[in-house]
């Protein structure tokens, strides 16, 4: 029998969302590498805040996300691997209206990233 996902409703939701990506990520061959620098204790808080605020309105982040991305040596297979694992991760772990918005602002989120870096955007998603 196979257990029903719920949606993202909760900063619970939020923090098991983002630990289960930044766990592949960590993994990944590559985009270890691009998160190799990250203090991974300041940076999860973070990044639970940022995706709260986008999809529960807590309104909890203060911040500038693409400004921690410019200096980095990112290309086109960067974003189609992040979006990959975000996607999946979503997917496995969640199920709804919410779940469907946090995939949505992950591609619009790539999408504004790669016009403001001059990088491809590649075939659509």
């Amino acid at each position: 029998m196979t257990a029903t996902k719920k949606d993202i409703g909760s900063r619970e939701d939020v923090v098991r969302l983002v630990d289960g990506f930044y766990d592949q990520v960590r993994r990944d061959p590559l985009l270890s590498p691009v998160f190799s620098h990250v203090d991974w204790p300041a940076h999860l808080p973070v990044m639970y805040s940022f995706w709260a605020s986008i999809l529960l309105g807590e309104g909890s982040y203060q911040g500038n996300p693409l400004q921690k991305h410019i200096h980095l040596a990112i290309h086109e297979g960067h974003f189609e691997r992040w979006l990959s694992l975000f996607t999946q991760t979503v997917r496995s772990s969640f199920d709804g209206p919410k779940a469907d918005e946090a995939v949505d602002r992950a591609q619009a989120i790539a999408s504004l990233f790669r016009h403001r870096l001059g990088l491809s955007l590649g075939p659509s998603n």
